[in-house]
């Protein structure tokens, strides 16, 4: 693989910076030296999304109501493990990477439910531990399925995608991902769940919708 230049992934740095929102940027033949490089220097903008596959980054500048669902995604998780008492540890814009398989991504939101204890009160090299269990990926800017394939090498076991519409569940299986219908982690609460909660969002608000997923959990407990 070629590796770039140090000016080269300062460019990267320096262009990824003025991105405009909705944009996303692709460079191939990324060194994973470079790579790590271009993390470095954009650790501070938290709002870019950053993946890596074995040459090829990518950056992307969400729009803004990404923000907006994902606020909303991460509450229903927190409400769910709350009403079910569920333990959880969650991460917001975390870089998870395995530099043996070349692979790198930051979902906008990560829970470890299964392996909560393994993980409360420490400091995390990302390198090296368990993946999370779960993730979220709001796609309302560009095509989040390409990193489906980042997920399943670092072992991620559910990962939810939510395109603006409809919120879809994948599960971990032998050769990637398959869509399902209800979640693995959370006690198979149903994917239409959570999209009927956002869709209420938009109507009604949030604090609604909040209100309204915490009633449909109790037909689960019935």
């Amino acid at each position: 693989m070629r590796a770039m230049t140090l000016e080269t992934a300062n460019a990267i740095v320096n262009a990824a910076q003025r991105l405009p929102t909705g944009s996303s940027l692709i460079v191939h033949e990324c060194s994973w030296d470079d790579y790590e490089q271009v993390l470095e220097g954009l650790v501070e903008n938290r709002g870019l999304r950053i993946d890596y596959d074995a040459g090829r980054l990518a950056i992307v500048s969400p729009k803004r109501e990404h923000g907006r669902h994902d606020a909303l995604l991460k509450d229903l998780v927190l409400i769910f493990c709350e009403v079910f008492g569920l333990n959880y540890e969650g991460f917001v814009n975390t870089t998870w990477t395995r530099k043996a398989l070349l692979k790198g991504v930051q979902p906008d939101e990560s829970f470890y439910i299964k392996n909560a204890r393994q993980v409360i009160g420490r400091h995390l090299d990302t390198e090296f531990e368990p993946p999370p269990d779960l993730v979220i990926e709001v796609d309302i800017t560009s095509g989040s399925l390409r990193k489906l394939p980042i997920f399943a090498a670092l072992g991620i076991k559910e990962v939810w995608r939510y395109d603006g519409k409809v919120c879809r569940f994948y599960v971990l299986v032998e050769d990637g991902y398959a869509a399902s219908e209800t979640s693995e982690c959370l006690l198979r609460l149903p994917a239409k769940m959570v999209t009927d909660a956002l869709s209420i969002s938009k109507t009604e608000g949030q604090g609604e919708a909040r209100k309204a997923f915490r009633r449909m959990l109790k037909t689960l407990r019935a």
